[in-house]
């Protein structure tokens, strides 16, 4: 997949000229379409060429026909920000805040809304609560497949607000839901790790032992049609067999039901620890186990957590403003970055070589940590009245005909 986050000059040059960056040059859409990609081969051809460049800023410069190419279904796609927001002052009627779902794009330094999700129930999220005023209520996402995935959260009635995932694809722009949660709950573990989606931990409607020490699988390579979508009944029953979650084998007891969890892929695991560095554990996938953390993982997972490609782990430890990365074979976590911007950080996602960083004030931290010494780290600036509670870097949304 191409890659096209970028230090500031390429990237969002900070995003402080975002007006500026957004006024292109009128062309004519006839004329543009009328021109080959690449005088003297034919489109399929220089598509395919042009499929190589690995920063495809480089392509948008050049014309409109290569804009529009890299926004179409048929070109590999590059990577954005997809960020939950809330609203920093608003409320409903119901004493929720109203949720808003964005994407940025780092060729055009923009942010888009994306389609609204279902109405069908309503969704109705809590963040705040005049009798928590120390405390916010969490959202717990993750991206898998290529999609952007709600698992778990509160409603204004303090009880689980999902019964069941609610997923957008970026490709298709459309909003789905998964299967049925046998146990909707919130403040859990949530995390991803291969082809599965995972929830372990929390609470349902109340306070239930059995809850706290479930494990619940949901196997996104099981999805083969999209609920609603066509296909005979009986291929439909079938396929739904198959569309639905998995209980795994039990935690040993409720420590983790009481907050939300950073549950991270990684080599064939899933690791959950708590942010204050005392305790954590280890699920084997493949042989559906439980083990403790190792004693330096454990003690150096202090703030938001997440793995790059499943294969590096970094966490930022929100008290002293560090992004770290595991080293397994020293059971060691090793400084990346030292910056005053990070402290506070509330969550994080690694993708396409950078680790993106929902940090406090309301901005984004983007650090390049495959970049030479010393790292390059830039900040996205947030649209106006809105606060982000997380970040996850995913492919593009295709679009018809880019500005």
């Amino acid at each position: 997949m191409s890659n096209p986050i970028q230090p500031p000059s390429s990237f969002c040059v900070e995003l402080e000229t975002n007006n500026n960056n957004n006024k292109r040059r009128k062309h004519n859409p006839q004329e543009s379409q009328s021109q080959p990609l690449v005088p003297g081969l034919p489109d399929h051809i220089a598509q395919l060429c042009l499929s190589h460049v690995d920063n495809p800023s480089l392509l948008f410069s050049v014309s409109q026909s290569w804009r529009r190419l890299l926004y179409s279904p048929s070109f590999p796609p590059f990577l954005s920000i997809y960020t939950i927001f809330s609203s920093a002052s608003e409320t409903d009627e119901f004493n929720t805040n109203p949720i808003k779902f964005l994407a940025f794009d780092p060729l055009c330094s923009r942010w888009s809304n994306l389609p609204p999700p279902p109405t069908d129930p309503q969704l109705r999220l809590l963040l705040r609560h005049p009798a928590f005023i120390s405390r916010n209520f969490p959202i717990q996402s993750v991206s898998a497949a290529g999609q952007l995935i709600l698992l778990a959260a509160t409603d204004s009635t303090f009880l689980p607000a999902l019964s069941r995932p609610l997923c957008f694809d970026p490709q298709s722009r459309s909003w789905t839901f998964g299967p049925p949660i046998d146990t909707p709950r919130r403040w859990c573990a949530a995390g991803v790790s291969g082809g599965g989606v995972y929830v372990a931990s929390g609470m349902g409607s109340h306070f239930s032992y059995d809850v706290a020490r479930s494990v619940e699988k949901w196997n996104l390579n099981a999805k083969t049609f999209s609920p609603g979508g066509g296909g005979s009944a009986r291929a439909k029953a079938k396929m739904g067999a198959d569309w639905k979650w998995e209980k795994l084998k039990a935690l040993k007891d409720g420590r983790f039901c009481r907050d939300a969890i950073d549950a991270v892929g990684w080599r064939g695991k899933l690791c959950m620890g708590t942010s204050n560095g005392k305790e954590g554990i280890v699920y084997d996938i493949e042989k559906d186990t439980w083990q403790e953390m190792p004693e330096g993982m454990a003690a150096g997972w202090r703030g938001p957590v997440a793995a790059m490609d499943e294969e590096v782990i970094y966490v930022v430890e929100e008290a002293k403003g560090v992004l770290r990365k595991y080293d397994p074979e020293r059971d060691y976590w090793e400084e990346v970055l030292d910056s005053e911007r990070l402290k506070g950080a509330r969550q994080v996602s690694a993708s396409g070589g950078r680790v993106c960083v929902v940090c406090g004030g309301g901005k984004i931290l983007v650090v390049d940590v495959v970049a030479p010494a010393p790292e390059r780290v830039w900040v996205v600036d947030t649209p106006p009245g809105l606060e982000p509670v997380s970040v996850h870097v995913l492919p593009r949304i295709s679009v018809s005909d880019p500005e």
